[in-house]
């Protein structure tokens, strides 16, 4: 594995042009005052409750996402560079998911496997030749990105079903400007506050033709159980919009209506922050009392709009990634703007026989596995882990794919010991309304605070900082 990039410094040790204020800052900050404030930020997360819960412990207790106080930045160039790769990426995904639930061209021209796709959990049989409205499946996308150099970006994965994290952007701005005032006033940062306002005109724009001229919009959530109900509360409050549950929803004459003091209310659109199965028990689990009976019949007759669309979590599946750039190429004759890392599909025997091969090189993930589970990082891994990996990926090779190990770069951070680098990565935030693509200047970065370690997910002790993007 190659040295990581460092942001700050560059490959030749000297300070970047984006970071030379903030360079100069630290040197002159006091370094009790940085740990004063990493306190002081986690007494304000604290009192504010953005936690999250870790399944799968024994008291799946809540939990504080470890908050970095060293922002990350990135120059008004790297951005433009970023944000045509975004819209670019997104706009294949929606193209590839109506494809695959409609005319089903890329299939037939063999550019992704029919089995591949037919046989995806993620694929919903109910989907097929529905229309949606406005043709858009993803209107609210999550793209994680690496960076390998200063000219480099990799998409690490796609969030097409219900990305999550973006509360924490902006809360964490918002902390930032409370606690550095002075460090602000040294650089003009894009802003970030206004995507609340950029979601809320995005999911009106995608409300289907029936509906009223000032469409009514909801947040459906699984209820104060779900480990992301802070978010889901936090967003409903600043669209202005109703939190509700499935019980708050019924259908009638295939038409969605909200519970309310003042009778029944038409609902046009729903954001839904519910796994496609919970959705409605009439159409997928019958033991759901998360969803709304009859739900399906009302997208249906294309009376509501759900957001994101039933069956987006196609475009999640880390094996049909592989096929991004062919995809990209099949529905927008273009090469990619933004990479795609190199993958081995451990369903095709060539590859697998690689892979067993050169297990202590690679990262190996589960095709449908998030939040960092179930994956093997290789070069760092004992060989007992390396041994029981290598059985599984005998026993079920189509579950699995792998990847060499990527250098992630490093942004400086405020741990024990100091300040120093840490590996991170980007989930920028792209929002696809009927009327245009909106992108909100930055994104949660995620930081991995272990000295060496790859793996940034809250739920494997990563943390999060604030993304600065320099205006001009």
């Amino acid at each position: 594995m190659s040295a990581a990039f460092d942001e700050m410094k560059g490959l030749d040790g000297g300070v970047r042009p984006a970071y030379g204020e903030l360079a100069r800052w630290l040197k002159e900050v006091p370094p009790d005052v940085l740990d004063y404030r990493r306190r002081e930020a986690e007494l304000i997360f604290r009192r504010i409750g953005i936690t999250f819960a870790v399944y799968g412990e024994a008291d799946a207790s809540e939990r504080l996402i470890p908050f970095d106080v060293i922002p990350r930045i990135l120059s008004a160039t790297e951005w433009r560079l970023l944000e045509k790769g975004l819209a670019q990426r997104v706009k294949a995904l929606n193209m590839f998911i109506k494809d695959v639930y409609g005319a089903r061209e890329c299939l037939r021209a063999g550019v992704v496997p029919e089995d591949m796709v037919f046989r995806n959990p993620a694929f919903r049989p109910e989907m097929s030749g529905q229309k949606v409205p406005h043709d858009i499946y993803v209107h609210i996308a999550g793209i994680d990105i690496i960076r390998v150099d200063a000219e480099t970006f990799y998409v690490l994965e796609d969030n097409a079903r219900t990305p999550s994290g973006v509360s924490y952007m902006l809360e964490n701005r918002e902390i930032m400007m409370r606690l550095f005032p002075e460090l602000f006033s040294r650089h003009r940062i894009a802003p970030v506050e206004n995507y609340p306002d950029e979601l809320l005109a995005t999911l009106k724009s995608a409300a289907p033709q029936s509906a009223m001229r000032e469409p009514t919009v909801v947040l459906l959530t699984p209820g104060v159980f779900n480990s992301a109900y802070y978010e889901h509360s936090f967003l409903a409050d600043k669209l202005g919009v109703e939190l509700v549950e499935g019980r708050d929803l019924f259908v009638k004459n295939e038409v969605v209506y909200m519970r309310t003091t003042q009778g029944p209310r038409r609902v046009d659109v729903i954001y839904r922050r519910i796994d496609d199965d919970f959705l409605d028990p009439l159409t997928f689990r019958p033991d759901s009392a998360l969803g709304v009976p009859g739900l399906m019949s009302a997208y249906q007759a294309g009376n509501v709009t759900l957001s994101n669309a039933v069956g987006t979590g196609i475009a999640d599946d880390k094996a049909i990634y592989s096929f991004m750039p062919a995809i990209l190429k099949f529905f927008l004759g273009e090469e990619p703007i933004l990479k795609t890392v190199p993958t081995w599909r451990c369903r095709e025997p060539d590859q697998l026989a690689y892979v067993l091969d050169h297990l202590n090189e690679l990262v190996v993930k589960e095709v449908h596995g998030s939040g960092g589970y179930g994956m093997l990082i290789g070069p760092t891994a004992s060989k007992i882990a390396i041994e029981q990996f290598r059985a599984k990926l005998k026993a079920a090779p189509e579950n699995f794919i792998a990847q060499p190990t990527l250098a992630l770069s490093t942004c400086p951070t405020c741990v024990d010991e100091g300040v120093a680098p840490r590996h991170v990565d980007l989930r920028p935030f792209v929002l696809t309304g009927s009327d245009k693509v909106r992108i909100v200047p930055g994104g949660l970065t995620r930081v991995a605070l272990k000295h060496g370690s790859l793996v940034v997910n809250s739920s494997q002790g990563g943390g999060t900082k604030d993304t600065w993007v320099l205006d001009g």
